[in-house]
């Protein structure tokens, strides 16, 4: 079994350190913003089992990168808005990591410090997918 050079724990809490993380219920106050995007890095399974806050942008951590450079053939619209862009995923670590990669990129950035998983807890508004089944 191959060793772990850096632990991903280590790797989110470098980027934790050098990012803007927003409490979630300081996220909760930007969800009426139309200054602000929010971004589930979230898999579409995770957004349809747990919903989603409405009005956020659905961007797999997978493509984001590529979504977000306008040289990309992949590049979307909506991240060319002059907005405050806050991702989140689930707990935080993906959209750390993402935050910091986005940073690194030139594309400022902010993230949901605890992710989806306080927002409800905290009042925030969910959303389901039409086709979601309780």
């Amino acid at each position: 079994m191959a060793k772990t050079i850096t632990p991903v724990a280590d790797l989110v809490a470098a980027a934790r350190a050098r990012i803007e993380e927003i409490e979630t219920e300081d996220a909760i106050a930007m969800v009426s913003d139309p200054e602000v995007v929010i971004v589930d890095l979230r898999d579409v399974r995770e957004r349809q089992r747990s919903g989603f806050i409405p009005g956020s942008f659905h961007c797999p951590r997978g493509m984001v990168e590529f979504w977000v450079d306008p040289q990309s053939p992949y590049y979307k619209e909506v991240f060319g808005q002059d907005k405050k862009f806050v991702f989140h995923c689930a707990s935080g670590w993906r959209s750390a990591l993402t935050t910091a990669t986005l940073n690194d990129m030139g594309f400022d950035a902010a993230h949901i410090k605890e992710g989806f998983s306080t927002w409800e807890a905290q009042g925030g508004p969910i959303e389901f997918p039409p086709e979601h089944k309780p």
